[in-house]
């Protein structure tokens, strides 16, 4: 049996603790210091690109689509809304560490197709909560898989997208038909309170890790106009 190789170890900002990247054979691992358990492995994506396919439904055929996507991770997320927009669409990773973005230009990004060669990538350096304060971006879809969902924070600094103000901040960011959708590794009716009160018309979708099998994780849907 093939053993894991190290690849790489990088620190997370505001002691949020160390990411190391393995291999092993085909397989990739990403693991967080002190969580139990791997944080992402090539070999299971299902729910991360139900994610994109859920939050960019019906963008295909609209013309300049602009899509920002929280958390670059292996990079599974990002290719698949580039599979669902159309050729003049535009789709901004946020990710906050830059040798997440290396890693996705190095080894790791075999995993996903190369998301990041396509012309219609732009990477922003940086916390996607930048961009959401920022306003006035009028985006399409807003697709956020950062940290474990609105429940299970690893980090405390990630709390600010899922608390109410960041709710409001997500709702103004958003075009008028614009879908937020928010990868959680479980349920939380507290969170879907939160999107209603800022606005939204939600939903909520079960998934699973891998087609058919695997751990079940939460998609929140919540768009701006009434959902279908």
């Amino acid at each position: 049996m093939n053993r894991w190789e190290e690849l790489g170890r990088v620190q997370i900002p505001n002691n949020g603790g160390e990411l190391k990247l393995s291999r092993r054979g085909q397989e990739y691992s990403i693991r967080l210091s002190g969580i139990r358990g791997e944080l992402m492995n090539s070999r299971v994506h299902g729910s991360e690109e139900a994610l994109a396919e859920l939050g960019c439904a019906g963008l295909r055929a609209r013309a300049g689509a602009r899509v920002l996507v929280g958390g670059l991770g292996m990079g599974f997320t990002l290719a698949a809304a580039l599979g669902c927009v159309g050729e003049s669409a535009e789709v901004t990773v946020a990710e906050l560490i830059p040798a997440v973005v290396e890693w996705n230009r190095g080894p790791l990004g075999e995993c996903a197709g190369h998301p990041l060669r396509d012309s219609r990538t732009r990477v922003h350096s940086g916390d996607v909560a930048e961009l959401i304060a920022a306003g006035g971006a009028a985006w399409d879809a807003i697709l956020l898989d950062v940290d474990n969902g609105p429940e299970g924070l690893t980090q405390a600094d990630n709390q600010w997208l899922y608390s109410e103000a960041g709710t409001r901040a997500i709702h103004r960011a958003l075009g008028p038909a614009g879908m937020l959708a928010v990868w959680s590794a479980g349920p939380d009716p507290l969170y879907l309170i939160r999107l209603k009160k800022a606005g939204f018309h939600t939903s909520v979708r079960t998934v699973r890790a891998r087609p058919g099998k695997g751990s079940r994780h939460t998609i929140f849907l919540a768009s701006k106009a009434a959902l279908i």
